[in-house]
């Protein structure tokens, strides 16, 4: 099932047993049934493959969902840690649909070091759009304590598919510390014709100045892998990221801007993120 150009699926939680159901197709999702919601002061002691913490963001003006999955049977006090950002229309819980956790289990049964994954709700591109509400706000002044309180080392890489790949490139421009960037079907835009007809950016100045593709030299060197399917709608823009960005790796492979894609290179890109953690 195609998710549009720039949407992902999602997930809702359902019922007192937490059952996780995909809510684009009404299919149940092929994880098992997340944790309990946690308090809001979260967990010292993660316990759970997955953890689902229900927190205010002032950055964002609301509640949002903050995602922790690792490996099942390892303990997750102490891994580090890879962000996780959704695409657009969807949230946190798509990477539950889409397999993470069982992916994590399957590279540290493989022989991969462990590390955990967190995902939390954004919108906008993960970027600020004036309005109060300011996704890229909450990765950078939000989520590090979020991710303290559950006693998890601070975010050393990220992964975004689609929109979040746009966020995952823009949040590598100001945190040249990270040692890993994976983008999956990024939704960049060449121009601004092509920005404009999202309606996302109010003005073509606000594009110029998130536009990972306008600002490539700033990228910490040495840290990107890129992935996209030869029938995406952005696979103009990702050829042209990688021919200017000069990724440690690349892959064009049969696919369009589909679950059923992501979930076939998620692997690949979770590996390249976990060797440089």
């Amino acid at each position: 099932m195609r998710w549009g150009t720039d949407v992902s699926r999602r997930g809702v939680l359902l019922g007192g047993t937490a059952a996780l159901v995909a809510a684009c197709s009404g299919r149940a999702a092929p994880v098992g049934a997340p944790a309990p919601l946690s308090p809001p002061a979260g967990s010292p002691a993660l316990t759970q493959p997955v953890t689902i913490q229900r927190r205010h963001s002032a950055a964002r003006g609301r509640d949002v969902d903050l995602v922790l999955m690792a490996p099942e049977g390892v303990p997750a006090s102490g891994l580090p840690v890879c962000l996780a950002l959704h695409g657009r229309g969807a949230n946190a819980r798509t990477f539950l649909d889409l397999g993470v956790p069982q992916m994590l289990t399957d590279l540290v049964h493989a022989g991969a070091r462990p590390f955990a994954v967190a995902a939390v709700d954004g919108d906008h591109y993960w970027v600020g759009n004036g309005t109060g509400d300011d996704p890229q706000r909450l990765l950078t002044d939000e989520v590090p304590g979020w991710l303290q309180a559950s006693d998890l080392r601070p975010v050393t890489g990220v992964l975004g598919i689609s929109m979040g790949g746009f966020g995952a490139l823009d949040l590598a421009r100001r945190r040249r510390d990270l040692t890993a960037v994976a983008t999956c079907s990024a939704a960049l835009f060449r121009t601004w014709s092509e920005a404009k007809a999202r309606g996302v950016f109010a003005a073509e100045a606000q594009w110029q100045a998130a536009e990972p593709l306008e600002h490539l030299d700033e990228l910490p060197p040495g840290t990107l892998g890129v992935w996209c399917g030869a029938s995406d709608p952005f696979l103009a823009a990702n050829r042209r990221l990688i021919d200017r960005a000069g990724p440690v790796t690349s892959s064009i492979t049969p696919g369009a801007h589909t679950d059923s894609y992501w979930r076939g290179v998620l692997p690949d890109a979770l590996r390249f993120v976990g060797e440089r953690l």
